[in-house]
C-alpha cells in the first residue's frame, strides 16, 4: 500500500497536480490511513492550503463540491473555470454548484477519479493545481492511468480494513430472490407483492429471508441497499 500512495504523489508531480486529497469510503468520518492509522495527508500528500487541515473535517464529504459531483458519474472528470467536464457531454454536472471552488484562491485546476465498488462503496482521488496546467489536454492524455491507479489504491485499502463487510461472499439470487427484491425495492408490501407475482405472502418472505442471508443482510431495508449495490437492483 505505501508504494500505491507514493504513486499518487509523484503521478501528481508529473502531470502539474501535485496537491492530493483522496479517501477511500466517503461514508467514513476516518481519514484514510496507513497501517498505523497515520492520515497520507499528513505522512505523504500535500495540500493546497497547508494550514487547512481538510481530513479532520468530519462534514466534508457531505458539503465538498467535488464530492458531491463524484457521486454522480464513475467515470473521471476534471475542474476548469468555475465548471465541471468529463469525456463525454453529460448533464449531470448541471446542478453542482461550483462557485465555492470558483470562489477559492489556491485551487485553479483540478481532475478528480471517483472510485465506486460493489455494495455502495464509494471513494475518490482529487489532483489539484494552483495555477491553470492545461488541465484539459492533461485530462485527455492521462485520466484513464490516473482512474486505474485510484481503483487500485482505494480498492486495496479498503480489502485491507475489511471494507465492504462480508466481501468475501458471492452471492447468487434466485430469479424469484430478485424479483421480490425489485417489488421491495419500489415500496411494495409482501401483500403486494405476493399479488403481482401471484404468491401467497408467506411465499414471498420466504423468498426475502433466503435473499437476505445470501447477502449477508439483516432485514429488508439492508437487503435492498446490499443487492442495489451489487446490481440485482437497478436504480429509480
Amino acid at each position: 500500500m505505501p508504494g500505491l500512495i507514493a504513486q499518487v504523489q509523484q503521478t501528481g508531480e508529473e502531470l502539474g497536480l501535485p496537491y492530493i486529497a483522496a479517501q477511500a469510503d466517503l461514508a467514513d468520518p476516518h481519514p484514510m490511513a496507513d497501517a498505523e492509522d497515520r492520515p497520507y495527508a499528513e505522512t505523504t500528500f500535500r495540500w493546497v492550503d497547508p494550514a487547512y487541515h481538510y481530513w479532520r473535517d468530519r462534514k466534508l464529504a457531505l458539503q465538498d463540491t467535488f464530492l458531491s459531483a463524484a457521486r454522480l458519474v464513475a467515470e473521471p472528470f476534471y475542474y476548469r473555470d468555475g465548471r465541471l467536464s468529463t469525456w463525454r457531454e453529460t448533464g449531470l454536472f448541471a446542478h453542482i454548484d461550483c462557485s465555492s471552488i470558483a470562489a477559492y484562491p489556491l485551487l485553479e485546476e483540478a481532475i478528480i477519479t471517483p472510485v465506486h465498488q460493489p455494495r455502495g462503496l464509494m471513494g475518490a482521488i482529487v489532483w489539484c493545481a494552483k495555477e491553470a496546467i492545461g488541465v484539459e489536454q492533461v485530462f485527455a492524455e492521462n485520466a484513464a492511468r490516473m482512474h486505474a491507479l485510484a481503483v487500485r489504491v482505494v480498492a486495496t485499502h479498503n480489502e485491507a480494513r475489511g471494507r465492504p463487510r462480508n466481501a468475501t461472499l458471492s452471492p447468487t439470487l434466485t430469479r424469484r430472490e430478485v424479483q421480490c427484491l425489485r417489488w421491495a425495492a419500489a415500496g411494495k408490501t409482501d401483500s403486494e407483492i405476493g399479488i403481482i407475482l401471484d404468491l401467497s405472502v408467506s411465499t414471498i418472505r420466504f423468498h426475502l429471508r433466503n435473499a437476505a442471508e445470501r447477502l449477508g443482510a439483516k432485514g429488508r431495508a439492508q437487503s435492498i441497499q446490499v443487492a442495489a449495490g451489487l446490481g440485482y437492483v437497478g436504480a429509480a
